[in-house]
Order: structure tokens, then C-alpha cells, then sequence
């Protein structure tokens, strides 16, 4: 560095004594000047309308309605929205300083507490895991807009084969006896004609579904196409990825309010039962749904406001997205219960949590359904609103696979975009073949669980401890108010250092206590299944200690051991002294 730069750096330092604990003077360069070659968003816009396009995906659309099922609806919808202030929105804006400040990718920003690293490997590992299904959830889109296209929609009918317990979606005609039960032909299309889904994982994975092994192919060679210039080329889609979707989905509750009993199922979805805000399992969903819906704990959003300009008013940022996230979820969970509500009313039953199984499936039975009623121009409501759901599975996924490569490229800067780009797709594609088997759906509940939302959980209480502990909430507040000029208050304070780890903790300690099997569709997995699923979330959590040893063992001279002793001697010492001079 130069003269001028070592002037400027030592300048910002004695302006603020603590500023930059994890940045050497050298570094100061770094975040403030953009230079080293580290690329920078194209302006303030992309990084908004990116993070919006990250958070607001297939996890507000696709998750969580079948959360929210699941969790008796109205049940789950107030401890979310606590779950936000108290979690979601803290974490969020803690990750996007940290990101800003350090300039640097999730791994490299725990350079601030080496010892911690190993948080960040595990984020990483969970993101890459949710990266292959969240691929395959592209794939079933995909297959859906091609089938859109078709004369007649393939799921608005039913099959002979099915004559005896199915009802059209398009014209609400029963077929059958009534004592037999019924399903909507959506829901059959989903199951039987797309999935081709087994009843359990006894006789194997089977053969892949071919035409999703296209559909998959084709996800992935979208995901490459849109990173293999780097964060410019991602940030430029976002602002189509991010709006887009809005447009069709106003749409959808229109007709979702006019279908006959939608209301039903909308007042079941928002109406609250109190009882449950007592049910640790709800509040465990709801921390885990607030992972996906915006994208912390993962590593993105460090990742992406690391592109930052170091001085970047994130606050009000964070605020707008975290607020349109969440609104989202709930525009969404009324659509999907209205359309449920609908399905209740045709299939003659109040049960409205029972009328369609949850899991993955629900986005693609609930929603294909409302379009089945369109009187007008079905195909072209079908096309639209599959395009919106790729757009927002896109989205998603290019900020997870930006992740990956932004660690890769942190570690060896000098390989091009495109051929991390297309490594990383190939990988993606060939990992998520297991994905577009008929118990495809099997292992992608087990992968979800195992790999992602567990891991996620006991790694976000380790980031608060290492960012808030560790590293110390006020250093963190300092280095704040050095970047943007503001000071934090009481509220981020409280929730960073007791609040948010807090409540994560006792819910972890809850489910980990009251642990049951993992099931889907109330089928349970082979014994083989839960072990494979266990050494998933160990990897994952195992990163932690792995790397503690590591840094540990780097350390030259054995000072820790020596300080620890030294502290333990001196305490010693000094109780022996008291108590003789006590004598």
C-alpha cells in the first residue's frame, strides 16, 4: 500500500479506536476503495431487488403453505410473524453487516473469529444440499409449463384408470360412488402422472422419470446461463426475477376469492389457535420455515452484501425486505387456503386440513386446481403462472449456487465464472437425478430435513455466539456506527446477545428431547434412511469442532494452552494468597 493509503488507514483508525477488529490496516483499503479486483454490485438497486429475488422464492410459494397445513394453518401464522421480529429480521440485518463489512465471502468474513470458521463450512454444506432439490423443484415446474401448453390441461380431467375415486378440477364432477374416497384429478396428475411416486422406500429408489431428467437439465443449464458472468449478469435478471412474480400472483388470489367456499379456508388459514402457540413443534417449524423464507443462516446474504459499497445504508434495506418477504408468505398462504377451502367445499367436507396431503406436492395440486377453474384462457393463467414459479425458483437458487461459487472463487480467484458455473451445474444435475426417482419426493423430505433445516438451526445459534459472544455485540455496534454512521439500538442489541439465541436454543433442546422419526405421508424410512440422514446433519454440524481443532492446532508457540494454564495458575495463586491472608 502506498503512502497516501497507509495515511487514509491510519487516519480511519485513530477515528475510531475499535474499528476493524478483524481487518488488519492493509485491509481497510479493501471495503472502502473496491479495489483487489473483488466485483461490486452494478448499483444500490440490484442488491435490493437480488435479495428480494433470493428471499422471496420457492420458499414463500412452495414451503410454506404446506407448513402452514401441516401446523393447523391459523396455528402457525402468528408464532411466524413473532418469529420474524424476534429472529427472521435480527439475523438478516446481522449477516448483511457482517457481509458489508468484511468485504468477503461467508467463509473468509469469519476470519473475524477464526475459530468459529467452521459455522460457515457447515452453512455452506446445508446450502449446497438445499441447491440439488431445490433444482428438482424446477424441474416439476418446468414439466408443468411444458404440459401447459397442451390442448386440453392434463390435470383438469380424470383418467379412466381412475374413474372410481376421481373428481375433475375443471368442472367439480364427481365420478364414482360416494363411499369411495375421492381425489381431485390435479392431485392424481401430481402423484401418479409426473411423480409416478411409490408407496414407500421398501423396493428401492426405481428408475428416473425421463422427461423430469430433461426438465432437470434444463433448470440447471437456466442457473448456468444466468451466472456465468458472475454477480453482474445475476444482478441485472433480478429486477425481472423480483417483480415478475407479483403480477401473477394478484391474479391467482383474484380467482382464488371467487371460487365457491374460499373464504373458509382463508379464515382457517388466518384465524389464530391459541392453544398451539403452547406446541414447541409449531414454533420449531416457524423458526425453520423463517430460514428458508429469507435465505438466512445459509451464507447468501453475506455473500451478496459483500458486493456492497462499504458505506451502504443496508438498515433501510433490510427493513423493506424483510417486511415484503413476509407479506408474501401470507399473500401466498391465502391463495393456496382459498383454493383449499374450495376443494373442501366440493369434496362435501369442513376438514380443510385434510382435503389435500401436504408435502412438496401442495404447490402443484393447489394451485393447478384454481387455474382448472379458469373459464377463460386456462393454458394461458397455466403458462403465466409456472413461468412466475421458475422465475422464483431461479431466483432462489442462483443466489444458493452464488454461494458456493463465491467460496470457490475466494479460495482460487483466478478461475473464470463460467467454468466454476458449469462445474457446479453439472454437479447440481448429476446429484439431482436421485431427486426425479418415484421415491424421489422420500428423499427429498429426508435431504430437507437432515441437510438443511437441522443443520440450520444449530449452526444459526453457533453464528449468533461466535458474532455476538465471541467477536462481542459491541465491538459489532461500533463497527456499525464506522460504516454507516448510525448507532444500533437497544432492540437489534438485545435481540443479537439473549433474545435470538435464546429462543433458538430452547426450541433446539425441546425437539432434540421430544425427537420423533421422520415421515412422509405418515410412511416411515428404512432404518438405512435415518442413518444416511443423520450423517448428513453431522457433516454439516460436524464442520464446527473439525475446524475449532484445526485453528486450534495452527496456533504457533501452543499460546493457548499456555495463556489457559498461565489464567488458571494466577487464579490459584491469588485464592491462596486470600486464604493466608485470611488465616
Amino acid at each position: 500500500m502506498d503512502d497516501i493509503d497507509k495515511e487514509a488507514a491510519a487516519t480511519s483508525v485513530e477515528n475510531n479506536d475499535e474499528v476493524g477488529h478483524f481487518l488488519q490496516a492493509d485491509e481497510i483499503k479493501n471495503p472502502l476503495t473496491s479495489e483487489h479486483g473483488r466485483e461490486k454490485w452494478g448499483n444500490n438497486v440490484e442488491f435490493l431487488f437480488s435479495c428480494i429475488a433470493l428471499s422471496v422464492g420457492l420458499g414463500n410459494v412452495w414451503r410454506f403453505p404446506f407448513i402452514a397445513l401441516e401446523n393447523g394453518g391459523g396455528a402457525f401464522v402468528i408464532p411466524y410473524i413473532i418469529v420474524l421480529l424476534l429472529i427472521g429480521r435480527p439475523i438478516y440485518y446481522l449477516e448483511i453487516i457482517i457481509g458489508q463489512f468484511s468485504s468477503r465471502g461467508c467463509i473468509r468474513a469469519f476470519d473475524m473469529v477464526p475459530a468459529m470458521r467452521g459455522v460457515a463450512y457447515g452453512q455452506v454444506f446445508a446450502t449446497t444440499m438445499g441447491t440439488t432439490y431445490y433444482a428438482c423443484i424446477m424441474a416439476l415446474t418446468l414439466k408443468y409449463l411444458f404440459s401447459s401448453f397442451a390442448t386440453k390441461l392434463p390435470w383438469t380431467y380424470c383418467r379412466p384408470e381412475w374413474s372410481s375415486f376421481c373428481f375433475s378440477a375443471s368442472e367439480n364432477a364427481t365420478v364414482g360412488n360416494n363411499q369411495t374416497k375421492r381425489f381431485s384429478s390435479a392431485e392424481l396428475f401430481f402423484s401418479k402422472e409426473v411423480l409416478r411416486e411409490t408407496d414407500s422406500l421398501e423396493d428401492g429408489l426405481g428408475a428416473p422419470s425421463w422427461d423430469l431428467v430433461f426438465c432437470l437439465f434444463v433448470a440447471w443449464l437456466i442457473i448456468d446461463i444466468i451466472l456465468c458472468k458472475g454477480i453482474r449478469s445475476s444482478g441485472k435478471a433480478s429486477y425481472f426475477l423480483a417483480l415478475f412474480p407479483y403480477a401473477v400472483m394478484f391474479v391467482l388470489l383474484a380467482r382464488a376469492l371467487t371460487l365457491p367456499g374460499s373464504w373458509n379456508g382463508i379464515v382457517f388459514f388466518l384465524k389464530p389457535q391459541w392453544k398451539e402457540l403452547l406446541n414447541p413443534k409449531v414454533w420449531y417449524n416457524a423458526i425453520t420455515q423463517m430460514f428458508f423464507s429469507l435465505a438466512i443462516c445459509f451464507g447468501t446474504l453475506i455473500m451478496y452484501a459483500s458486493f456492497n459499497d462499504f458505506r451502504k445504508n443496508v438498515h433501510r434495506d433490510v427493513m423493506i425486505i424483510t417486511s415484503i418477504d413476509s407479506l408474501t408468505s401470507l399473500l401466498s398462504g391465502c391463495i393456496i387456503f382459498g383454493i383449499l377451502g374450495n376443494l373442501a367445499y366440493e369434496s362435501q367436507t369442513t376438514d380443510i386440513g385434510s382435503v389435500v396431503k401436504g408435502g412438496a406436492g401442495l404447490a402443484f395440486i393447489s394451485y393447478p386446481e384454481a387455474i382448472a377453474k379458469f373459464k377463460y384462457l386456462p393454458q394461458l393463467f397455466a403458462v403465466l403462472f409456472f413461468f412466475m414459479l421458475l422465475v422464483l425458483g431461479v431466483g432462489s437458487n442462483v443466489g444458493m449456487v452464488s454461494c458456493v461459487m463465491t467460496v470457490i472463487k475466494d479460495r482460487f480467484p483466478n478461475i473464470p465464472h463460467w467454468k466454476v458455473a458449469a462445474i457446479l451445474s453439472m454437479l447440481g444435475f448429476l446429484c439431482g437425478i436421485i431427486y426425479v426417482t418415484p421415491a424421489g419426493q422420500y428423499i427429498l423430505n429426508l435431504v430437507d430435513f437432515f441437510g438443511c433445516s437441522f443443520i440450520a438451526l444449530v449452526l444459526a445459534i453457533a453464528e449468533l455466539i461466535s458474532f455476538a459472544w465471541i467477536y462481542g455485540t459491541k465491538r459489532l455496534c461500533e463497527d456499525i456506527e464506522f460504516m454507516l454512521g448510525i448507532k444500533t439500538g437497544y432492540y437489534w442489541r438485545i435481540c443479537w446477545t439473549f433474545v435470538t439465541p435464546g429462543l433458538m436454543m430452547g426450541v433446539l433442546l425441546y425437539s432434540l428431547i421430544n425427537y420423533t422419526p421422520l415421515t412422509y405421508k405418515g410412511e416411515t424410512y428404512p432404518m438405512i434412511y435415518y442413518a444416511l440422514g443423520w450423517l448428513l446433519w453431522a457433516v454439516g454440524v460436524g464442520q464446527v469442532p473439525i475446524w475449532f481443532l484445526y485453528e486450534y492446532r495452527k496456533q504457533h508457540g501452543d499460546n493457548f494452552r499456555t495463556v489457559t494454564i498461565q489464567k488458571c495458575l494466577t487464579t490459584i495463586f491469588q485464592m491462596g494468597t486470600i486464604e493466608q491472608e485470611t488465616t
